[in-house]
């Protein structure tokens, strides 16, 4: 089984609630779990959040939708993803986090056509991809030697920085895009970001097209700069730079 896990919590320090945020009567995590539902690969989606009592009206949002929800540590995600894997035993783990609802399905399913092809341990998009459209295909057994052995509050954090950091352990391919992405931002972390993603949102509405690919995306961006603009001078990946900066050992 391949199990897509998506993690999520109410509580970010940059953007608070940030999932549970309404664009066109819907809010950011349904989004992301309708887009990831189209993939033609994924045979279960289910949400990973927190325990903590801030994440209660996620978790019964998650769960009127008519997905399962898993909920464990707050601070401990690789330890909550983890857990949420054990749970469905699936041979393939694919992670997606909570703030990318304009990820594109046939991304995650290139990736996991690749994984399978090249029979490795651990796929991800690379940094020449959008930021935004970020999908990691992964083995459980990889998954659990992750959650053994990481010790670091970033291995903790960021669920697959074990895998990263041992390539002499772990098959590993960095998925290159077919041309150089990175300038653009619809991922969502900060209120410019939501600007961002409510003008995209809003912008395939009003044309008839829910189904919209990241390629629109970027056609949308290419045509309007000053939507482009808002959000383009965030720093990427800024969460997990803070993580490492803040390194510490964690005892199990």
């Amino acid at each position: 089984m391949i199990l897509a896990i998506v993690q999520a919590r109410m509580s970010s320090s940059r953007l608070p609630g940030k999932v549970l945020k309404t664009v066109l009567g819907k809010p950011m995590i349904q989004h992301l779990l309708e887009r990831l539902s189209m993939s033609k690969k994924i045979d279960k989606v289910v949400v990973a959040t927190s325990v903590d009592a801030e994440s209660d009206p996620l978790h019964d949002f998650v769960k009127s939708i008519g997905f399962d929800v898993y909920r464990g540590s707050e601070e401990d995600v690789l330890d909550r993803f983890y857990q949420a894997a054990k749970k469905y035993q699936p041979q393939t783990v694919v992670r997606i986090t909570g703030d990318s609802p304009l990820l594109d399905p046939a991304i995650c399913d290139g990736a996991i056509g690749v994984y399978e092809k090249d029979k490795v341990d651990y796929v991800h998009t690379g940094p020449t991809f959008a930021e935004g459209l970020d999908c990691e295909v992964l083995s459980f057994k990889s998954l659990e030697v992750a959650w053994k052995e990481s010790k670091l509050k970033s291995e903790r954090e960021h669920v697959t920085q074990y895998l990263h950091k041992h390539p002499e352990l772990f098959k590993k391919i960095t998925l290159g895009n077919k041309t150089d992405d990175s300038k653009y931002r619809f991922t969502l972390d900060e209120e410019e970001d939501f600007i961002v993603i409510k003008t995209i949102l809003e912008e395939f509405a009003r044309k008839g097209k829910p189904h919209f690919t990241a390629e629109d995306i970027k056609s949308f961006l290419d045509n309007r700069r000053d939507i482009y603009e808002i959000n383009a001078h965030i720093v990427r990946n800024e969460g997990l730079l803070k993580s490492l900066k803040e390194d510490q050992v964690v005892k199990k």
